[in-house]
């Protein structure tokens, strides 16, 4: 039986794989343990690089999986975004949580390829050689290389404006938090880009915009409806850490209905909002405790 220990020694990188092609927590969980299976049943000398092995196993059913994914997404209500992943702030998480995984870069990546999205990903987040991606996708080194220099192109051209201080960025995720709390809606115009744009993702379940708003007018209107859907004397809001920087965690007092927003922070104004909404995408979190 093939080792425990080595397998759990790569478990949360697998995960980090899986999450990053897949967009998806609970798909990355099932392909660990497929993972997990199927390195169970190996010979004792039939890997001889444990972690090459589990990585192209990983990636091959997520990339498998992504490409019958696509069909769904295309037929999908509104906007599509990924499953946040909402965790505490230590500096591991933040490790393991770097800008690859942020929301509004995993929706630039859902514009990519399946192949193009998991050579970038294999490639230029976790530094595997295109030899091994080649065994993967199906395709000749070369051939794997130019996928991951075109998805390079992409996603430089269509990555959001960020700050990489995380002290301006949660300034404006709290006077964000502060001013729709209170009803401030012109001191929410002052942290907003003029050009923001707002998805929310609420998948046909409930009520959210069917196209991205674009504009901070436009914005501070419908963020004012979509707050009237919560009681301001009983819900709770909190800053939190969402797929890797501070974002917003909104629930009910039964914890049954919930919002996740993250962020992007550019000059200490808010540029992109990314509403998860639908309650499907908010199982694997305990809003309740949130």
């Amino acid at each position: 039986m093939a080792d425990l220990a080595a397998f759990e020694h790569e478990r949360k990188r697998l995960w980090g794989i899986a999450y990053r092609i897949t967009g998806s927590v609970a798909d990355a969980e099932d392909a660990v343990q497929e993972t997990w299976l199927r390195w169970q049943r190996l010979p004792d000398d039939e890997a001889d690089d444990t972690r090459s092995y589990l990585t192209t196993v990983i990636s091959r059913l997520c990339y498998d999986q992504l490409g019958s994914a696509r069909a769904r997404r295309e037929s999908y209500v509104g906007p599509w975004l990924p499953e946040p992943v909402v965790t505490d702030s230590g500096p591991e998480d933040r490790v393991t949580l770097d800008e690859s995984v942020g929301l509004a870069m995993l929706t630039v990546l859902e514009r990519l390829t399946p192949a193009e999205r998991t050579a970038f990903i294999l490639h230029d987040v976790f530094a595997v050689p295109f030899k091994e991606i080649a065994e993967v996708v199906g395709r000749t080194p070369d051939s794997v290389r130019q996928l991951a220099s075109r998805a390079r192109r992409r996603v430089r051209a269509d990555a959001p404006r960020r700050s990489v201080d995380r002290g301006e960025h949660r300034r404006a995720v709290e006077a964000f938090l502060s001013a729709v709390l209170g009803g401030d809606f012109d001191g929410l115009l002052e942290i907003l880009d003029p050009e923001v744009v707002w998805r929310s993702d609420g998948g046909g379940k409930v009520t959210a915009a069917r196209l991205p708003v674009i504009g901070d007018e436009k914005v501070v209107r419908f963020s004012r409806r979509l707050m009237r859907a919560f009681d301001p004397e009983t819900m709770h809001a909190s800053v939190r850490e969402v797929n890797g920087a501070p974002g917003l965690v909104v629930t009910d007092p039964a914890g049954d209905r919930g919002m996740v927003f993250a962020f992007s922070v550019h000059g200490g104004l808010i540029t992109e909002i990314d509403a998860v909404i639908n309650p499907e995408k908010l199982r694997h979190l305990d809003l309740g405790s949130l």
